[in-house]
């Protein structure tokens, strides 16, 4: 079985109605990033940083998969595909994707701030302060900030490496590391992007560019993989 690797961004998500930072200059729901995506916000403020993130999951709650996401599920009819996302919402598991890599953490799952190997799920939506791991410290949202490591990065080159298709939708590649996996493609594989604001890439040879939005060109692009 013919294996496709599919990179998702931003772009996927925004069509089930969840923004992202990139749509507002700098800003995340009015908040600086540096205040509510990086671990010296956290340190500064970590109230305001667990009141972000819950009200994210909140938003996370009423959103529901798009054609996007339903049109790559179909796909594992005649592949094996695997997804890595920048995204940390779970509508790829909820519309019934099989193989999910978040490279950025997930909303839905917290750690100790004392182990990273300790982490759990979030039962509804709120992480209060005082909410401690079982070494007893703060638990923390068990999200990627700027400036950390991105520890699923390797795991992800090693299934690019394995592709036949390459699938980009909904992302820049301006973010890295995920932007370097497009580098790590077989020469054989087919590459494709889809995204409505992108031009061709220089350094990347063979690469169709379908410029839609994810709801429109995903669904197109997988009818064609099916025939």
């Amino acid at each position: 079985m013919k294996k496709i690797i599919v990179l998702t961004g931003a772009g996927i998500s925004a069509e089930s109605g969840l923004k992202t930072f990139r749509d507002s200059g700098g800003l995340w729901e009015e908040h600086r990033i540096e205040d509510v995506a990086t671990f010296e916000g956290w340190q500064r403020n970590p109230q305001l940083v667990l009141t972000f993130y819950n009200e994210r999951r909140k938003q996370l709650i009423k959103a529901e998969p798009n054609a996007a996401h339903k049109a790559l599920v179909r796909l594992e009819q005649k592949y094996d595909v695997q997804i890595i996302t920048q995204n940390v919402d779970d509508l790829h598991e909820r519309a019934g994707s099989s193989k999910v890599l978040h490279l950025h953490g997930e909303l839905k799952k917290v750690r100790s701030t004392v182990d990273n190997n300790l982490v759990y799920d979030l039962k509804g939506w709120e992480l209060k302060m005082g909410d401690k791991c079982e070494k007893g410290s703060q638990l923390r949202p068990h999200i990627v900030w700027f400036g950390e490591a991105v520890p699923m990065i390797q795991r992800a080159t090693l299934m690019t490496e394995q592709a036949d298709f390459f699938i980009v939708i909904g992302t820049s590649l301006n973010v890295y590391p995920a932007a370097s996996l497009i580098q790590f493609v077989p020469d054989k594989a087919a590459l494709y992007l889809i995204d409505p604001n992108s031009g061709q890439i220089p350094y990347v040879k063979r690469l169709e560019i379908i410029n839609e939005n994810a709801g429109i060109g995903t669904p197109s692009l997988v009818e064609r993989l099916l025939q």
